[in-house]
């Protein structure tokens, strides 16, 4: 055996050492995550501290977890509230909170017989409360294999009749026929603040209409959901297939910027409500890629070049994860939410809620390298703050609710498909950092 032989040998084992280390620290912190995530959920379906509400939105992102640790009619309650609350146009709710006996939150609340105990809200500038529900019963049910929620009823409609009703909500209120997508309000990727108000969840007079990924995605995942859940008539299958395809089809045709491998930010309606002088089309929405990704709107190639995007925007934003909602982020004054200022909130904070659901994304398409160097961040904040918070600034400091669980049911998530893709039959795709 020659020196070059032996050096080789070395580098070898000391690579393989470190790799081991390296794995070895990473699934203790993923099982100490793993922990917290289950007692926070344990405690209820609230968004977090700084929320009373049940949020239809975040508890979508946490059902996993929930099934994993509440008492499965608990869930069931929690989800039908939500279809109490429907509106007679097949409306969903953004969230529901015992009846306040006074707020300083301006909601328009809504109140029904059907759970008199509740008010209810909605954002309207956001278009994804309606497919939240459709995805979150459709959790529900992959993890409890409850399938006779759909066959329940309130005022005598069956559940997948309400579902349906949503989903027809969407096509007959926010469908746009000239593109073949749906539209909401101008906001910062998946946000629900626009910049036309101080508070800005609700549209007004000064809306911009527009069309982004994020509610797309959204409707192709519940489409996905349904098709999968339902029982459904040859009529009806047909016609929400193809529904989902042609949403498919126009995604592509009019949001993806294949010359820059990205989706468009937005398209206007009308007008755009940002200055021509900031050049929005160079604006990277790292949740509503995220979100496209789930809905298998790219190629594993295109899912590879989005992660090598992301990272080099937390670079150049100098942020800590690939949570950062986007890059570059709108100059300050772009909102009239004075918390929307740059590096703000949705105006490029950095969310594991959005960032954890890409690692279980990476690990869908066998990407297990670029997983475990993008957890590792998010697991470590997650330690050293001792629990759960809604974003992050760039240094890394925690901002809005504590106690969310958002972050802890994509995390939760996100370590259970890790696990399962760590185990020796699986590794084959797996290589050293």
């Amino acid at each position: 055996m020659n020196f070059q032989t032996i050096a080789l040998s070395f580098s070898l084992l000391t690579g393989s050492a470190v790799y081991s280390q390296q794995q070895a620290n990473l699934f203790k912190m993923a099982d100490s995550v793993q922990v917290m995530a289950e007692q926070l959920i344990k405690k209820g379906f609230n968004a977090g501290d700084g929320y009373g509400e049940v949020w239809i939105r975040d508890f979508n992102t946490f059902m996993d977890v929930a099934c994993k640790v509440n008492d499965k009619a608990r869930i069931r309650k929690s989800l039908l509230t939500f279809i109490q609350f429907q509106q007679p146009d097949g409306a969903i709710l953004d969230g529901y909170i015992p009846k306040p006996k006074s707020t300083n939150i301006p909601y328009n609340y809504y109140y029904t017989p059907l759970a008199p105990e509740y008010a209810g809200h909605k954002n309207t500038v956001e278009t994804d409360q309606e497919t939240s529900l459709v995805q979150a019963i459709a959790r529900y049910i992959r993890n409890t294999g409850d399938q006779s929620i759909l066959t329940d009823t309130i005022n005598s409609v069956s559940i997948q009749q309400h579902l349906e009703q949503a989903l027809q909500f969407l096509m007959a209120k926010r469908y746009n026929a000239t593109y073949g997508l749906l539209w909401g309000a101008t906001t910062a990727d998946w946000g629900d603040v626009q910049p036309e108000h101080d508070w800005g969840v609700e549209m007004n007079a000064d809306t911009h209409q527009a069309i982004d990924i994020y509610d797309n995605a959204m409707f192709v995942i519940a489409l996905n959901d349904y098709l999968g859940m339902a029982s459904l008539s040859p009529t009806q299958r047909r016609y929400w297939t193809k529904t989902r395809e042609d949403f498919k089809k126009n995604i592509r045709k009019h949001l993806w910027d294949a010359a820059h491998q990205k989706y468009r930010p937005h398209i206007y309606l009308g007008s755009s409500p940002f200055p021509p002088s900031f050049n929005e089309s160079e604006v990277y929405y790292h949740g509503g890629t995220t979100v496209a990704i789930e809905a298998g709107l790219l190629s594993k190639s295109e899912v590879e070049q989005a992660y090598r995007n992301m990272q080099e925007n937390v670079k150049q934003a100098h942020a800590a994860t690939i949570g950062l909602t986007l890059y570059p982020v709108y100059p300050a004054g772009s909102f009239k939410n004075t918390g929307m200022g740059p590096y703000s909130y949705q105006n490029g904070g950095d969310w594991t809620w959005f960032g954890g659901r890409m690692i279980t994304q990476l690990l869908r398409y066998n990407l297990q390298n670029e997983a475990r160097e993008a957890l590792t961040p998010m697991l470590e904040r997650v330690l050293a703050n001792k629990g759960f918070y809604e974003w992050y600034t760039p240094a890394n400091e925690p901002k809005g609710s504590s106690g969310f669980k958002g972050e802890a049911g994509v995390l939760w998530t996100a370590i259970q498909l890790l696990k399962e893709k760590s185990k020796p039959e699986n590794k084959n795709q797996a290589r050293p950092l």
